[in-house]
């Protein structure tokens, strides 16, 4: 029997889906398992609400979600009894917000320009093909991934050096800049471990069994903070990069297959952990 109140927060790119063609099956059975035992699969991802939508649906996944990077957290209306502290109503969900609108930062970027002229670029001044090109995904699904609301992705073209000083120019703006494995995404001062440490407590809160046992899984920089928020933290093997640097030393898994095959992997080891026979797989 599992103890107390599972809940799974997971990066999307690189981690349940795959990094070269954002497939999830190899995860497929295992996810099903979760559902069915009532343990939510909540997604934290640098993926905006629009891709999410989509994605849930595929993933037949009802649960809340946080999009781009923690900047927002979407509970559908109803999943609690009653809505948490500090949310707003928007399209039938109920929003807690970190981050200012995505308006902010696109400005911070004009005032850049000058100074890195043809050094970077963003989705903001990018046409859906040229998504595409940057990030492999389908013009249907680059589509979505620009109906941002909270950041903005800005990818670095210029030398490594030159890069310091901008990322410094960005901090001095207010803004907390955070490296995944593709993109430099641009928000406020939010990161993946606070939207997910206030969603845990709206769990809490809504009377789930204590202690609640979370797991975090990720496999890039901009997961450091959810990695480090959760009781156990799941690191996915990346094909392209190497292991994100905690600061934790215990209770981190790291899975030997990359994507939805290190996904399955870890899962099933964590679940073994705090059941003491978990779930088959």
């Amino acid at each position: 029997m599992i103890s107390g109140s599972p809940l799974v927060f997971t990066d999307m790119d690189g981690s349940l889906l795959d990094h070269h063609d954002y497939s999830w099956s190899a995860a497929a059975p295992l996810l099903a398992q979760l559902e069915q035992a009532g343990i939510p699969v909540i997604p934290a991802t640098s993926k905006t609400r629009a891709e999410l939508e989509v994605l849930r649906s595929e993933l037949d996944n009802c649960h809340p979600f946080i999009v781009e990077n923690g900047a927002a957290v979407f509970i559908p209306q109803g999943y609690f009894p009653r809505a948490p502290e500090g949310v707003i109503e928007r399209d039938g969900y109920w929003v807690r917000e970190f981050s200012v609108p995505r308006s902010h930062w696109l400005g911070l970027l004009g005032t850049l320009r000058h100074d890195f002229a043809g050094e970077f670029t963003c989705f903001a001044h990018a046409s859906d093909e040229e998504i595409v090109a940057m990030t492999g995904l389908t013009p249907e699904a680059a589509h979505l991934a620009n109906q941002r609301e909270y950041s903005e992705p800005t990818q670095w073209l210029g030398e490594p050096v030159r890069k310091v000083r901008f990322l410094e120019e960005l901090r001095e703006h207010g803004a907390n800049p955070l490296q995944g494995g593709r993109f430099l995404t641009l928000a406020g001062d939010c990161d993946k471990g606070r939207a997910l440490a206030w969603l845990r407590e709206a769990y809490a809160s809504a009377g789930a069994p204590h202690p609640i046992r979370d797991l975090g899984i990720g496999d890039s920089g901009n997961d450091v903070a959810m990695l480090e928020a959760t009781e156990t933290a799941l690191v996915i093997r990346s094909p392209v990069h190497e292991f994100p640097q905690l600061s934790r030393q215990h209770d981190i898994i790291y899975s030997t297959g990359f994507g939805p095959a290190g996904w399955s992997e870890g899962v099933a080891k964590w679940l073994a952990s705090i059941s003491g026979a978990g779930i088959t797989v």
